[in-house]
Formats: structure tokens, sequence, C-alpha cells
């Protein structure tokens, strides 16, 4: 079975910073995009930034400039660095991989790990 398994969220004051990790249990093969979406009381779960094989990126309008997502392969871990945070980033985060192919997309997720941002 897989296992997602994510740490570093908490409580931080706005303009702080914050480091989440995303570590697979073990290695899948064909996943090829690993990415951190996020998703507020309310909301809708929301992409905040992805990361293909290649190491592409993508990022959420709303945190381009201030997050970084990058990638250990030899950890099987990908992480998401956080700074300038804001009040309305609180949410809960939750890690995503991905088999993408031309025709399916396979998700896999983790337990989610709650980011608040106190103003």
């Amino acid at each position: 079975q897989v296992q997602l398994v994510e740490s570093g969220g908490g409580l931080v004051q706005a303009g702080g910073s914050l480091r989440l990790s995303c570590t697979i249990s073990r290695n899948i093969f064909s996943i090829n995009v690993r990415g951190w979406y996020r998703q507020a009381p309310g909301k809708q779960r929301e992409l905040v930034a992805a990361i293909t094989s290649g190491g592409s990126t993508n990022y959420g309008a709303s945190v381009k400039g201030r997050f970084t997502i990058s990638r250990d392969n030899a950890k099987n871990t990908v992480y998401l660095q956080m700074n300038s945070l804001k009040p309305e980033d609180t949410a809960v985060y939750y890690c995503n991989a991905a088999k993408v192919l031309p025709a399916q997309r396979i998700d896999y997720w983790g337990q989610g790990t709650q980011v608040t941002v106190s103003s």
C-alpha cells in the first residue's frame, strides 16, 4: 500500500516561513508528477505547486514568487518552502503524487497537514 507521509505544518505569524515535506513510502513506477494542494474551510481544493519528473514546475497564481517546490528523488521526498506567508494561506495542505498518462490520471494523497497563518 502506498503512503504519503507529510510533515512540517503548524502555526506561524504573517510574514513567516514554513517548509512542508512529503515522503512516499515506496518507489512507485510511473509516478511522474508530485505536488501540493490546499483546501481552506468552505473552499475547493486548489493546486499550490507541482513538479514533474523532469523538473518542470507549476504554481498557483496566489503563491508565485513566495513558495518553492523541490524534490529529492533519492529520498522519494518533495518539499514546499513557503515564505512571506499570509493569513489567506491558512488551509489544510495535501501532498499529491500522480501518474499522469495521455488518457488517465491516478492520484495518491497524503492525509493533510494544517497550516495556520496568524495576522
